[in-house]
């Protein structure tokens, strides 16, 4: 008998189950999500689920992690400060490239060196230059490195990377390690943000390892990758941007398992994101442009799924454009006011009763902040830092802290850097209201919605006074945007090209009038012509209303709350080792390897030289990982021209696939 353990850790709940033998799920679990360390949340949700089982820590084969983390930094803009080395691109090419965006103020060099599309070196990487910079520095936790033609000869990145490390001992994310293809900029990225989130993932992992031996589980440890295969926790480690999608990767791996959808959109509904993605043929669909969360699209291969910053604990802000006014949701989440009351009931009902008894509605009513880390920030601006200070470790309101608008920004930054958090009104408060859960504080809520029913439009009418009401209005304007979201990813996955943007075309109001079910002298009928599978824990709170706007059947199967963690289980390990061969001369094969460069003079040699070497690539991964019984799978792309009757060889890609179920435990 084997039982596997699934944890997934939420941006509220971190969830848990037991497998028996990948069949039934015998127990679910579910704990708060501890922000400050992530571990607690784990640790208690497995040791509940393990009680709720009866299975102990010894009889547990294997467990996996599935982690939204990665996906919420980015979308929430936070991460660690890191440097970026841009090797061999032109003087400014890292604003023109849209990379200082990214960047956040954190510093970069632009450096001569490089190589060209041959692989051949453009100009010596300048050492004395890169050592002067690096010994300028100071509060670094990581490194990217990114050069010009890297895929095609990857020595300026290795040998900046070394450099680094020998300056430093920091780890280094070089760009050439996360995909073959060419686009310096969009390889830069990808190692910028990974070098971002190398503490965060690490810091997680070690914790969530230690706090599972604490309970007695020694099994291996398994993480969930962005395209749903399963990875080892040294890798997750090393690359930790390809558990961005993680989380919601695993949700369509759940869900196919849960419902045996063959093809369908799958919604799963989070407390910071609503991720959709489409299900066809039984298979969710990698996406071939590279994984985009947020305003980031990356070169890291995750499945083709849509990220929006909406959830049940996304901030309700007041609509300030235009006449009416109004609610919109996102795209930054908060901790909802009737989850922080229940840490300090007292303090925060008196804060939110004295604001009531207000003539006069205040520009952070029913806000709140505090810090959630008492790491020092000497790094950042003398400004921002003596906000920090103002901060304490329980919630205060935020109206005692913010004094005028830069202080506004200035705590917009810690919160992006994980230093400070808010609490705040969501649409989790306003489902306490209606009465659609009743776990946390709900008259809590009920005041923070006062307090913003108060504020008026540009008619100088107020929003309203009705706690029922207005609750309504915030659950109602979830459901819109939550319909969006979906149409949205059906006209991106449209084989018709409608000739105007999705999102475009989604709120169109010809279209909205159809899915109202419009009659006039045109009668216009819209829906979605698939099911959608409603996932997470608040989908049948918010999903039977989505289901009737966009006119369409919603499946809301059994352990909709924990298909992430059912998904983290049910996946296998799979590895992609990809490259190129190259004809700089007529009868010259040269083959681009991540670590150097082979020429050959005969083109099936070069073939089968690059196809053992990737082989041997995805093999090794897949081992590392924890797979058994590896399968390979080899695809070539060789691409030729006729030149005066001639067959010319321009080009050739070799893929490999390796893939494998994760080695189980014995624990007879």
């Amino acid at each position: 008998m084997t039982y596997l353990l699934g944890i997934d850790t939420g941006g509220t709940y971190t969830d848990a189950v037991i497998l028996k033998e990948e069949k039934e799920v015998i127990a679910s679990a579910k704990s708060l999500t501890t922000r400050e360390d992530l571990a607690l949340g784990i640790g208690r949700a497995v040791q509940s689920v393990l009680s709720t089982s009866a299975v102990s820590a010894a009889q547990v084969s294997m467990a996996s992690l599935s982690t939204t983390l990665a996906t919420n930094a980015l979308v929430e803009g936070q991460g660690d400060r890191i440097g970026l080395i841009y090797i061999g691109f032109r003087d400014g090419a890292v604003v023109k490239n849209g990379l200082s965006a990214a960047l956040k103020g954190d510093p970069f060099l632009e450096l001569k060196g490089g190589h060209s599309h041959a692989g051949i070196e453009v100009c010596p990487l300048d050492e004395a230059t890169l050592r002067a910079w690096i010994a300028g520095l100071s509060g670094m936790s990581a490194f990217a490195v990114a050069s010009q033609f890297a895929t095609r000869n990857p020595a300026h990145e290795v040998r900046a990377a070394e450099i680094v490390k020998e300056l430093t001992g920091k780890p280094v994310s070089a760009s050439h390690q996360f995909s073959a293809k060419l686009n310096g900029p969009k390889r830069a990225l990808t190692a910028l943000l990974n070098a971002r989130l190398i503490g965060m993932i690490d810091t997680l992992i070690c914790r969530a390892s230690g706090q599972l031996q604490n309970l007695g589980i020694l099994a291996p440890l398994m993480v969930v990758r962005g395209d749903g295969a399963l990875i080892s926790q040294d890798q997750a480690r090393e690359k930790p941007i390809e558990t961005i999608l993680s989380g919601p990767a695993a949700s369509i791996v759940g869900a196919r398992w849960l419902t045996g959808a063959s093809d369908a959109l799958v919604s799963d509904i989070g407390g910071t994101t609503t991720d959709v993605a489409l299900l066809k043929n039984g298979r969710p669909a990698i996406d071939p442009m590279g994984a985009q969360v947020g305003p980031y699209r990356t070169m890291v291969e995750a499945v083709a799924m849509r990220t929006t910053g909406l959830g049940g604990d996304s901030e309700v802000h007041f609509q300030v454009e235009g006449l009416s006014g109004g609610f919109f949701l996102g795209p930054k989440r908060v901790l909802p006011v009737s989850l922080a009351a229940l840490d300090q009931p007292q303090v925060m009902h008196d804060a939110l009763d004295m604001q009531l008894k207000s003539s006069l509605p205040g520009e952070y009513d029913g806000r709140f902040v505090r810090k959630i880390t008492n790491i020092d920030p000497v790094n950042f601006a003398a400004r921002d830092r003596q906000l920090w200070l103002k901060l304490t470790d329980t919630f205060q309101p935020m109206a005692h802290v913010i004094s005028n608008r830069l202080e506004a920004q200035g705590l917009s930054r810690l919160v992006s850097r994980g230093l400070a958090q808010i609490a705040a009104l969501t649409p989790s408060d306003a489902s306490h209201v209606l009465g659609n859960t009743d776990v946390w504080d709900k008259g809590m809520a009920e005041k923070a919605l006062l307090l913003f029913g108060r504020r008026r439009t540009g008619l100088g009418v107020q929003l309203g006074t009705d706690v029922h009401e207005l609750a309504q209005k915030v659950v109602d304007q979830l459901t819109h945007q939550t319909t969006l979201a979906l149409l949205e990813a059906a006209f991106e996955e449209e084989e018709t090209d409608f000739g105007t943007p999705s999102l475009a075309l989604a709120s169109h109001p010809l279209l909205q009038r159809g899915l109202a079910g419009h009659r006039g002298i045109l009668k216009i009928d819209v829906g979605l012509n698939v099911p959608v599978v409603g996932l997470g824990a608040s989908a049948p709170t918010y999903y039977p209303a989505v289901g009737d706007r966009i006119n369409c059947e919603m499946i809301l199967p059994s352990h909709a709350g924990v298909a992430n963690a059912i998904g983290a289980v049910v996946g296998r390990v799979t590895m992609r080792a990809s490259g190129i061969i190259t004809s700089p001369s007529e009868g010259h094969y040269r083959v681009h390897l991540s670590d150097r460069v082979l020429d050959f003079s005969d083109e099936q040699e070069a073939l089968l030289a690059l196809e053992y070497k990737l082989c041997q690539s995805a093999q090794s991964a897949a081992q590392s990982a924890g797979a058994e019984d590896v399968e390979l799978d080899v695809s070539r792309d060789v691409r030729k021209a006729t030149i005066e009757h001639k067959h010319m060889f321009v080009e050739a890609e070799v893929h490999v696939v390796a893939t494998g179920r994760p080695r189980i435990t014995n624990t007879a």
